[in-house]
């Protein structure tokens, strides 16, 4: 229990949180976080790419501070109290005597210290992962209601933070089959999908756009062995650094001689081949993996504390790993440090404040970066902003919020990288020229919805193909406005060549889309002489803005 640690332990903890707070405090937003401070801005039960968890961590870091400690103060209380956690389920008699060693080894994880002050949704799901396991714990010794009860919230709140977050529940269900015969384990279940119905609601309502996108809409490329299984595999080896052949052999060695430790072998693994096999279809980002940090810590402890020269060896070389991560942490607020490497949390102030100083208060828009656009009103409180997605981009939070409402009408500063005659410039180091333009009266009409029947239709045919275009604005819009045209793709959904088409509507004399009312059209496929053509997509440009993201992907026979 918390009154038998060590007062040793809580010395190491204190360090650990003054310096996440420290780190908070002076390091600028990584694209990401400010995204979902963006997220933070508008509470609901769900986003386009995530469950609400992480905005929730924002909001609440925002009634403590300001700036960026507002943003990633739960993250610093959640990432120790997840040492805590991990202290606990440790049961060997001698960990007291080892305490520095069980502090190096977590410090020494590179992500787990990079998520103890960055806000990602990972840093809930590291958290409830060790509080889902640690009850789990207590539960398979004697289930009562009770725990059945906080198990089910915390597989809620796991579910909540990440949809990976499902891997946990199920591997660790995998390992002991017998839960399905347990009432406590049903009752468990039942509370989670009561306390879960609200983002189930979400979803519903916004046309499982976040399950859709996940499954079938994410980037995508051709396999390569370089790109994708072997980036896995050196995933493996960044998320531990120096230490994790010694990691690993403690795995290899663990054996599952109780229910616990089974689960904690399962998860583990069960992991680290879900996302093997997945490396031979897309690129497996690093983060996708960090579940594995919570059992390995337990794993690899309790084995240090079996096996001398491991214990050695881990604590040797996780000090390298610190004293590196330190230095790393420290050119992460200060780039100079990194010799000339620029990452994320480097110049946004600066590039922020440089077009505000041009724009003045009239709002920005920028074209394909939902990632520009957060950032920008972050540090210059400036509102609205708007990120206008293209067909060579992907649809995002902005896509179905009511930002593009809030521009429209207005005058605004354009900021693209694929104006030809800009009015002004700018050049950020780590990303090169960005052009702007003054527009006024902004229209846009990016939610305008193109439906084609998700059958193949054959390329260069001359059949005519269906055609609904669904309004959802409470105004009509003139067709003279819009130009419609063909996006062809290959095979991995990447545009190839976008031709200009006019399609017929089926109404005589029709001129406008109405109001919250879907128009019928035929049209017929222009003539490529692409090859390698995949899917085909309709899209739409208002305004001579480039063509948006309007209809999903259709096979091409």
């Amino acid at each position: 229990m918390l009154t038998k640690i060590p007062k040793q332990f809580y010395f190491f903890l204190a360090a650990i949180f003054i310096l996440n707070l420290v780190q908070s405090s002076f390091t600028q937003l990584i694209f990401d976080e400010a995204y979902y401070w963006y997220y933070s801005q508008n509470m609901a039960w769900g986003y386009f790419d995530h469950p609400p968890m992480v905005a929730l961590l924002v909001k609440i870091s925002s009634f403590f501070f300001n700036g960026e400690l507002g943003v990633r103060f739960m993250s610093c209380v959640l990432s120790a109290i997840n040492i805590i956690l991990l202290w606990m389920m440790i049961d060997n008699p001698k960990k007291n005597d080892y305490i520095k060693h069980f502090f190096v080894l977590v410090f020494s994880m590179t992500l787990l210290n990079a998520y103890g002050f960055f806000t990602l949704p990972d840093t809930p799901l590291l958290f409830f992962t060790s509080c889902f396991l640690l009850t789990y714990k207590y539960f398979i010794k004697k289930p009562t209601a009770g725990l059945a009860i906080v198990i089910g919230i915390f597989m809620a709140a796991l579910m909540y933070s990440k949809y990976h977050a499902v891997l946990v529940i199920f591997f660790v269900l995998l390992s002991n089959l017998k839960l399905t015969t347990n009432k406590f384990a049903w009752l468990a279940v039942a509370i989670a999908l009561f306390c879960y119905a609200p983002h189930f609601y979400w979803l519903y309502e916004n046309d499982f756009v976040s399950i859709k996108y996940h499954l079938y809409e994410r980037p995508n490329g051709a396999y390569s062995f370089e790109k994708y299984t072997l980036g896995f595999i050196v995933n493996l080896v960044a998320i531990f650094g120096l230490t994790f052949p010694f990691i690993y052999k403690a795995l290899f060695k663990t054996k599952g001689n109780d229910l616990f430790n089974k689960a904690l072998i399962y998860l583990t693994y069960g992991v680290l081949i879900f996302f093997f096999v997945s490396s031979f279809n897309r690129r497996v980002q690093t983060q996708w993996i960090i579940i594995v940090c919570i059992p390995l810590v337990i794993i690899a402890f309790n084995y240090m504390l079996q096996n001398k020269q491991a214990l050695n060896w881990i604590f040797r070389l996780g000090l390298i790993n610190t004293i590196l991560i330190i230095y790393l942490r420290m050119g992460l607020a200060y780039q100079p440090l990194l010799f000339n490497f620029y990452y994320e949390t480097h110049g946004n102030k600066e590039w922020a404040k440089a077009i505000e100083k041009e724009v003045g208060d009239i709002p920005v828009v920028f074209e394909n970066s939902y990632r520009n656009a957060p950032m920008y009103s972050f540090y210059t409180d400036a509102t609205p902003t708007f990120s206008l997605n293209n067909f060579m981009y992907r649809k995002n939070q902005y896509s179905i919020n009511d930002s593009e409402e809030q521009v429209r009408g207005k005058d605004v500063a354009y900021v693209s990288k694929y104006l030809n005659n800009p009015t002004f410039t700018y050049t950020r180091e780590d990303d090169g020229l960005y052009k702007g333009k003054y527009i006024a009266n902004f229209q846009s009409f990016r939610k305008l919805d193109c439906i084609v029947a998700d059958i193949p239709v054959a390329l260069n045919s001359e059949e005519d193909v269906d055609l609904k275009i669904y309004n959802p604005y409470q105004e009509d819009i003139d067709l003279k406005k819009l130009k419609f045209a063909i996006t062809y793709m290959d095979h991995y959904k990447s545009p190839v060549e976008t031709l200009q088409m006019t399609p017929e509507s089926t109404q005589t004399g029709n001129t406008l889309l109405k109001e919250q009312d879907t128009t019928h059209f035929i049209f017929q496929l222009p003539k490529t002489k692409k090859e390698n053509i995949g899917y085909f997509r309709v899209v739409i440009s208002e305004n001579d803005l480039l063509y948006g993201l309007n209809g999903k992907a259709i096979p091409i026979k």
